[in-house]
Parts: structure tokens; sequence; C-alpha cells
């Protein structure tokens, strides 16, 4: 045996004989110069020991420390597999739908209201990361200490209180700042037809069962009925809602494919009014939201990879 192999089994000796519990903590993995993954199956740290783990915990003649050691029965892993599996396949519809929406549609996709697809899967998913978070938080703190003296369980605690922020969040976007927007949306619609300006044209795009207005040389004609306007685009480039004058030159037909239309009223040239107070809180909340989202992100990263 090595002098070294001789300090560090003396420095093992000592350190069991110091303790009275069993707490291992990522400042016992430095001092010894192991890593969490010699006692513990998850390279993080914490949850179930591997046969070091069970071998050191055993040495420590804690009650505490046997129990911990105790492998799972078979259906206890099944289950455990499941919930983990349900927790990560919700968490990819939440927070891949708030990154595609935010990335790639931009807020203003919902700005006139959510979409109730989107709140349903928001809330299912929402709710099954609670239940499922709360019972994998059952198996992998046996103590709550862990939580402030771990850097598994200070990361999981922030990831905890991120979601609870993301939770909060959503359910004001649904239940305060939804309707507010629905009801805007509600009131421009009803003006049916008449003169427009820009903005509200902007709200007759011919989706989701909403007439479709296109403007052309000061004009709004409805293209709602037409088979060529089908769910508010033309061709795959033109989209209703908006002002067609000048795209009309690049098309092969000429102005009277849209004369033909019915004339519905004309275009006001009112100056942009901007942003609704609802609407600047949505948005507000909808960036920081991606920001949370990001963060989490971050935490599962350390997890693995720190």
């Amino acid at each position: 045996m090595t002098a070294l192999n001789k300090f560090f089994l003396l420095f093992l000796v000592l350190s069991f004989c110091s303790v009275s519990n069993l707490l291992a903590t990522e400042e016992y993995a430095g001092s010894t110069g192991q890593e969490c993954s010699v006692c513990h199956l998850d390279s993080a740290g914490g949850g179930e020991l591997t046969a070091a783990g069970e071998g050191y915990a055993l040495s420590l003649g804690s009650d505490k420390a046997v129990s911990s050691s105790s492998k799972p029965s078979t259906v206890s892993r099944g289950f455990r597999l499941l919930v983990g599996y349900l927790h990560i396949l919700f968490g990819f519809f939440w927070f891949g739908t708030i990154l595609y929406v935010h990335l790639i549609l931009k807020p203003g996709y919902a700005s006139q209201g959510l979409p109730r697809g989107e709140v349903k899967l928001g809330l299912v998913s929402i709710l099954i990361m609670g239940v499922t978070g709360a019972i994998l938080f059952a198996y992998r703190v046996p103590d709550a200490s862990m939580l402030v003296e771990t850097r598994f369980g200070i990361l999981l605690l922030l990831k905890i209180i991120l979601y609870l922020i993301l939770v909060c969040s959503a359910l004001i976007a649904v239940f305060v700042i939804g309707p507010r927007l629905r009801r805007k949306h509600a009131a421009t619609m009803d003006l049916g037809t008449g003169d427009l300006s820009l903005e509200e044209l902007a709200q007759f795009d011919g989706k989701e069962g909403r007439a479709g207005y296109i403007a052309y040389k000061g004009s709004i004609y409805d293209v709602s009925n037409s088979t060529k306007w089908k769910n508010g685009t033309h061709m795959g480039r033109h989209l209703a809602g908006g002002d067609q004058t000048t795209l009309l030159g690049q098309a092969p037909h000429g102005e009277e494919m849209v004369l033909r239309m019915p004339k519905v009223g004309k275009l006001r040239g009112d100056e942009p009014v901007g942003l609704t107070p609802p609407q600047k809180l949505f948005y507000s909340m909808a960036y920081l939201n991606l920001g949370f989202v990001l963060l989490i992100i971050l935490i599962l990263a350390c997890w693995k990879w720190l």
C-alpha cells in the first residue's frame, strides 16, 4: 500500500468517525476528489446509489443511510420511469410551444387572443408537469436540506421557482390578459363593412373563420368566398388583411381580378395607434417567459455537464 493510499484510508476513517448521519454533499466529493457518479447513478448526485455508494452508506451504520440505499422494486422503477417520461414529454410540449411562438411566429401571433388549442395544451402540460414533478421530488429529495446544501438541490430549487413563476404568468395570460385581447379583437371584427385602417384591416385575414379582406388602390375588397383566396392565402404568397396594391404588379393577371370582388369600404390613412396596455403587458410577459424557459434549459444542462 502506497503512502498516498494510507493517507486516503486514514482520511476516510477519520471522516467516518466525525459524522453521525449520512449527508453526501458536493463538499465531500470535492474533499475526496471523487465525482458524484461514484456513489450515485445520476452524475449530478442524489437519488439511487451505486454499489460503491451502498457500501459507503452501510459502512456508516446509519438507519437513514441503509433505508436510502435499498433498491426499489421493479414496479417502483417502472412507475418512476413512467412519471419521468411524462414529466419530460409535457415539458417539451409546453416549452416547445413557448419557443416556437416567441422565436418563429412572434408574440403578435397571439396578440388578438390566445388560440384555444394552445391554451388547453398549455394548461394540461402545466398540470401534468406539476403532479409528476412533485412525485419525482419525493423520490429524489428525501431530506429538504438537500435543496440548500447540494448543487443538485440548489439547481432543483431554482428550477422549481422558475416553474412557479411561469405558472403564475400563464394563468394571468389565460384568465386576465387573454379575455381583454379577445374583447378588443371582437370589437374590431364587429366593424363588419366600412372604412378601415391598416391596423383594422389586418384583423380580416381569412383564417379560423374570419372574413378575408384586401386593399387595392385605397378600396377594400372581400375575398372570403373566392376559391383563389382559401384560408386567406392566394397562390401561397399573398395574404389577406393587407394592402395588395404594390404586389398586384407582380401578378400574371390585371386588376380586373380584384375589381370583380365585392367592395366593402375604403382604406383610411390613420396613423398607427400603437399597442394597447393589454398588448404591451402581453408582449412583456411573453419575452420574460422566453427568458425563464432558457434559464430552465440552462439548469438542465448544468445538471448533466457542469
